[in-house]
């Protein structure tokens, strides 16, 4: 399938094949497949946040095809160069509003452009979860971070402390003994939910402290972090340890804002998809990556549901039009057979 009926309607508003919204591993892996079916993807990348969380990682160990790791940034710019390579155009600007309904969706920018397509790609990721202290807010890019990577370098020699207890928390605190002298971890609970070669690492490393069963119950400090009141999960005492820096490495929320009241979700706050497609609550939309799995959020699963997404749209774009025949306008277009089950 590398043509098809659907496309740019003649005399009016070009209407794409596909738009897709995210530029992390779903988005971009989405764009190379759309790309090389000939579907002329625009991927909408962020002004801000252009390639995902990935962008924020040093070490990517397990990622296929690259036995002595790559960084983070350089995995996604070789995604994105793959993607662009077969046609994808890459734009750096933001979805503020979404009109996904009857079969042009409807997608506006922050410069205020619009662009129509028949079929949506809603790759969005997750953002982080925050403490919800009163501090954090305030004292964010004043010691309060959620981005060893970006901020690390600024606490070299300093005590710092990583809140959390999953692969995410153990690798922002090994990665921080590069420039810290003392790095703690502030865990809720007993025991942690890293890997296991995750735990091991911070385990071995002289630098990391573990401080169980705690809690921060408040951020210290005026123009700058100096402390934080940590409260005992266990009998609900509390005490102040000095600090210079706080990372915050709790968990991500996905980033669903947009189509609340659009698309249905989960229990968990993910996007519905219909079994293991990419096919979410209204007809031409499709969801990928962090946005729809609230369990595994790994890279490859990312890409993999990015694979997904592009094939469901290939066959959602069949559906309407055999390859060879004239092209379809948006006024035919609603004459066509729903493909929802395709």
């Amino acid at each position: 399938m590398s043509s098809y009926a659907v496309g740019p309607t003649k005399g009016a508003t070009h209407v794409r094949h596909v738009i897709i919204i995210g530029s992390g591993p779903a988005g971009y892996t989405a764009a190379i497949y759309a790309a090389r079916a000939n579907l002329e993807p625009l991927v909408v990348a962020s002004s801000v946040e252009a390639g995902g969380e990935l962008m924020n990682t040093t070490d990517v160990e397990n990622f296929p095809g690259f036995p002595e790791g790559i960084q983070g940034p350089d995995l996604m710019t070789k995604m994105q160069e793959q993607a662009e390579r077969f046609g994808a155009e890459v734009l750096y600007d933001d979805v503020v509003s979404l009109d996904l309904n009857g079969p042009i969706k409807k997608v506006t920018l922050g410069s205020g452009k619009e662009y129509e397509a028949y079929s949506v790609v809603y790759a969005t990721g997750s953002a982080y979860r925050k403490l919800g202290l009163p501090g954090e807010e305030r004292l964010s890019g004043r010691g309060v971070s959620w981005c060893a990577t970006c901020d690390g370098f600024f606490f070299r020699d300093r005590t710092i402390a990583v809140v959390g207890g999953g692969d995410s928390a153990m690798e922002e605190a090994t990665f921080l003994t590069k420039f810290a002298s003392k790095v703690y971890i502030i865990h809720r609970k007993d025991s942690l939910r890293a890997s296991k070669i995750m735990q091991e690492r911070a385990f071995a490393n002289d630098k990391i402290e573990f401080i169980w069963n705690t809690e921060v119950a408040d951020i210290l400090g005026e123009d700058a972090v100096s402390g934080v009141e940590l409260r005992d999960t266990v009998d609900g005492s509390t005490r102040n340890l000095d600090l210079d820096g706080l990372f915050v490495a709790i968990g991500n929320d996905p980033r669903t804002h947009l189509v609340h009241g659009t698309l249905d979700l989960t229990p968990e706050g993910t996007i519905w998809v219909d079994g293991r497609s990419s096919r979410t609550s209204v007809s031409g939309v499709f969801a990928a990556g962090d946005v729809i799995d609230p369990t595994y959020r790994q890279a490859i699963t990312a890409a993999g549901t990015g694979t997904i997404a592009a094939l469901d749209v290939e066959h959602y774009l069949a559906a309407r039009g055999e390859a060879g025949a004239p092209e379809v306008t948006a006024d035919q277009i609603e004459d066509l057979p729903d493909a929802d089950a395709a």
